[in-house]
Order: structure tokens, then C-alpha cells, then sequence
């Protein structure tokens, strides 16, 4: 893919709760719903000659399945696993398993959160992790994640 002009494919995964954001807790999560940050990443993604596909859901199997289904499909994954981060090893057996390269972004800034949430079992499998910069972090994580597969 190196140099070339193609889409770039990318799958947002957004975990648990995330639906709820510009509601929930907004001095921890900001106060952009998911669509909004859905739209500024079809912008940038316009911006970067590539395509992003937004999937949220609450239930672990099913963003175990999407990650599964992109494969062949999709050339990068963009993921907030949400609470699944600290707590899905099946999650990061899919993403180990399709070997798609995937940014973990997170809104907060999980290493000055409670300590639980200090453990990533994703990081561990993803080409990098973004935390801490709100709907920024989605943002940044697919202008790196895009620039990655550009470079492979």
C-alpha cells in the first residue's frame, strides 16, 4: 500500500456506554455525542483518502464479530473498547487473531483514572494507543493509523 492514492478502509469500533456520550459523566467524556465525533472522523477521513465504517455497540460478541468480519475487509481498525479495554480478553484475541493493525484511542486519560483502568488488555496487540485528548483522540489515532498503512 505503500505511496498508493486507495481508500484507506477503517473500522471504528466504539465500546459500551459510548452511545451515551454528551450525557454521560461530560467532565470526564466531554460533551460531543458519538455522532458528532462519527462525523469529524468521516471529514478527516475524506481529508485522508480513506473511509471509515462506526460501529458502537454494549455487547462484547458483537464488536468480537466486526473485528473478525474485517478481515479481508478492512485495512486498519480504530478502537475504544470503553470498559472492554481492562477487562475482554476475547476482544483482544480477535484483534491478535485477524492481525489488522489497530489504534486504541481512549477520551480520558486512563492512567490518571482509577487504578483498574491502568490495564490495557488491547495495547499489548494494537500498533499504538491515544488517550487523554477527548474526541481528539479518535482523530489523532486515525491520521497516525492511516499514515501507518500508508507506510506499509
Amino acid at each position: 500500500m505503500s505511496g498508493s492514492s486507495k481508500l484507506v478502509s477503517i473500522l471504528v469500533l466504539h465500546g459500551p456506554n459510548l452511545n451515551l456520550l454528551g450525557k454521560r459523566e461530560p467532565g470526564v467524556y466531554g460533551s460531543l455525542p458519538l455522532q458528532e465525533i462519527d462525523s469529524l472522523l468521516k471529514q478527516d477521513a475524506d481529508t485522508l483518502q480513506a473511509e471509515v465504517f462506526c460501529l458502537q455497540s454494549n455487547h462484547e460478541g458483537i464488536l468480537v464479530d466486526h473485528i473478525h468480519a474485517a478481515l479481508g475487509v478492512h485495512d486498519g481498525i480504530l478502537i475504544n473498547a470503553g470498559a472492554y479495554t481492562h477487562t475482554s480478553v476475547a476482544i483482544r484475541d480477535a484483534i491478535a487473531a485477524v492481525n489488522i493493525p489497530t489504534v486504541e484511542v481512549h477520551l480520558s486519560n486512563i492512567y490518571r483514572r482509577e487504578e483498574f483502568r491502568h490495564h490495557s488488555y488491547i495495547a499489548p496487540v494494537a500498533i499504538g494507543q491515544i488517550s487523554g485528548f477527548g474526541a481528539e483522540s479518535y482523530r489523532l489515532g486515525l491520521q497516525a493509523l492511516v499514515q501507518h498503512l500508508r507506510r506499509i
